[in-house]
């Protein structure tokens, strides 16, 4: 209140003077004297409007060092305190440039010592700033190639399809173009306003230690089935002879076959995974008959039950898929088999094949042993066994999931597994519209000489 009442007090002043010399004089006076300070006045703030205007166009706004400001105008009165205020509010504003230029500068530092490659993207997916380790990964030049963007200058088409999917929450693993023995992972994070960061690491060497690991797994495999192949044969024999002198070398040759068989099966699916992770494996792609493909792996899991389930096959839609025979027949035939395996005596399996959602639906239900929630997430793990007492003497070798995730990944499938414990499971395979091919085949209804009749229940289908 006091400062408003002081930049007023001049013009208090004048109008009391006038006042005076008005009363004291005569009217023309008064206006001439009121005239007067009013244009000096005026002329006063012109002319400090116009330094003020120089001193602005003088002004170097992109400046960090305050040595460089040119001074501030000095005056007297309200103008004064303006230019004050001013001088003040710019040194401010410098040690803030220069505090905030010093911390970019540490952040610019950091991410150019960092070995993966960043990328900052704006809203339309054009370069912004980029490391030196994303210069070297993906051949780019910040001087250049600011503003471009970035599909201009990383051209590989999982690459522009990745960036146009908006679902970022796997990296996308490509070889570059430039350097061909170079292996990248890209990982893209939205942040701020609809900008982006694009994270690039190079994974060569991991990728090399893959490649060996699965040839090592490859090799040994080979190298394992024939004199395993030879000892089964031989137990086979001695078997068949019947020239054991007790009970007890019976019994040893049995488990020794039974074993023998064992890793023989093991060693076919750790081949079988070498196949499928080999980038060079192309899929090999046909017309698969689904109605034929399940009735013979209907067929098959009668017999591997032996009667001990009642068992029934649903087709509901004539819809076959693209891919292939082979592969598709091992996946279900790993869950069909499994379903036989950890269901009881007495218990209820269906294959079922469907559309739903636009998409391709088989999946196998069980009134089995059921799964608990905690173990779900690691079944298609290699050697994740829940119950490894069980899984020996069953059969399984640990590796059968882990193939029927490969499999379907191949056929850009995905796997669900719902399952309770006591009430049974049902493992689903989804498949994209992409791979459903219209037939002409008049669907299959459900049932066989085996069925589950209707009033018994399984989990529910979610």
């Amino acid at each position: 209140m006091f400062d408003l009442c002081r930049r007023f007090s001049g013009i208090i002043l004048l109008i009391g003077v006038t006042a005076i010399v008005w009363v004291a004089l005569d009217t023309v006076a008064a206006l001439i004297l009121s005239s007067s300070v009013l244009l000096g006045l005026t002329i006063y703030h012109t002319y400090c409007l116009a330094i003020l205007d120089q001193w602005f166009q003088r002004f170097n706004h992109t400046a960090f060092d305050s040595s460089t400001m040119p001074n501030v105008p000095r005056s007297f009165g309200a103008w004064g305190d303006v230019f004050i205020r001013l001088a003040r509010f710019i040194r401010r504003y410098y040690r803030s440039r220069q505090s905030l230029s010093k911390a970019l500068e540490r952040l610019q530092r950091a991410t150019s010592a960092m070995p993966e490659g960043i990328v900052i993207l704006d809203e339309a997916d054009r370069i912004e700033w980029c490391n030196l380790s994303a210069e070297q990964h993906l051949g780019l030049n910040l001087e250049l190639d600011i503003g471009q963007h970035v599909t201009h200058l990383v051209r590989q088409t999982p690459f522009v399809e990745y960036l146009a999917s908006r679902d970022y929450s796997k990296p996308l693993v490509i070889k570059q173009s430039r350097y061909e023995e170079m292996v990248l992972s890209f990982q893209l994070v939205p942040y701020g306003d609809k900008e982006k960061l694009l994270i690039s690491r190079d994974i060569t060497r991991f990728e090399k230690m893959e490649i060996m690991r699965r040839d090592f797994i490859a090799n040994v495999s080979h190298e394992l089935r024939t004199p395993l192949t030879i000892i089964s044969g031989f137990l086979e024999t001695l078997l068949e002879e019947e020239i054991k002198d007790s009970e007890m070398e019976k019994r040893a040759l049995v488990l020794m076959a039974d074993q023998a068989k064992r890793m023989q099966r093991l060693v076919e699916d750790l081949l079988t995974l070498s196949r499928l992770e080999n980038a060079q494996n192309i899929l090999h792609e046909e017309n698969v008959n689904i109605i034929e493909l399940l009735t013979s792996l209907f067929q098959e899991a009668q017999s591997l039950s032996a009667g001990r389930h009642h068992i029934t096959l649903n087709i509901l839609t004539d819809a076959q898929l693209l891919g292939s025979v082979d592969e598709l027949g091992s996946a279900f035939g790993n869950l069909v088999s499994n379903a036989v395996r950890y269901t009881p005596t007495g218990g209820q399996i269906s294959l079922n094949w469907t559309e739903e959602q636009d998409q391709g639906l088989f999946y196998v239900q069980d009134s089995g042993i059921g799964i608990s929630p905690e173990h779900i997430p690691r079944l298609t793990e290699r050697f994740y066994r829940i119950d490894r007492s069980r899984s020996r003497e069953t059969g399984g070798t640990g590796l059968g999931l882990a193939i029927v995730k490969h499999i379907l990944g191949r056929h850009q499938a995905r796997m669900e597994i719902v399952s309770e414990t006591g009430k049974g499971s049902i493992f689903k395979a989804w498949f994209p519209a992409k791979r459903l091919v219209k037939s002409t085949v008049r669907p299959m209804p459900a049932g066989d000489t085996d069925s589950i009749l209707p009033d018994q229940t399984l989990p529910p289908l979610p």
